[in-house]
């Protein structure tokens, strides 16, 4: 393996930081094909490398309810039912959701109290969804644009890297 972790500096631009962060996975993943394998390193580079997390992480789809996969962060939620939660309606609707106020998003989920504000990344391959990747963070409003593109960005390296499990 040939990684090396990118240099993230505090003047950075998030675009810049994002498009350091995504060669450093692409790096990361590259030859590895496991899709738990894989999901585990980028819950953790990307813990380690974005600021203001509390916790990042996979859930992947069983049936009709969203299971927990790796994750860095405190102990989290095990099932999610489709209509519940940010994580549930982002899988549900197929579409990224940045929750600026956590406590102000009916239906939400309080796995850790810490958290304040919340964005959810589908999984989607080939038109399958296979789950999200969700990211929180104990400062209201820590998520923009910026981050869902780079973590749009970062979810289909993860996804071309990995082979879904049957």
């Amino acid at each position: 393996m040939t990684w090396t972790p990118p240099v993230l500096t505090n003047d950075a631009s998030k675009p810049a930081a994002y498009a350091a962060l995504q060669t450093s996975l692409t790096e990361l993943l590259h030859g590895e094909p496991d899709l738990l394998a894989n999901a585990a390193n980028t819950s953790a580079l990307l813990f380690h490398l974005l600021p203001d997390l509390n916790w990042a992480g996979f859930y992947f789809l069983q049936e009709s309810t969203l299971v927990l996969g790796p994750f860095q962060g405190k102990p989290a939620c095990t099932r999610i039912p489709l209509d519940r939660g940010v994580c549930g309606a982002a899988a549900s609707q197929r579409q990224t959701l940045i929750v600026p106020d956590v406590q102000a998003f009916a239906g939400h989920i309080a796995c850790d109290a810490d958290s304040r504000s919340e964005i959810v990344v589908p999984l989607l391959q080939n038109d399958r969804l296979l789950g999200v990747l969700d990211l929180d963070s104990p400062v209201p409003g820590r998520f923009d644009a910026d981050d869902a593109r780079g973590l749009k960005a970062v979810v289909q390296i993860f996804l071309n890297a990995s082979t879904p499990r049957e």
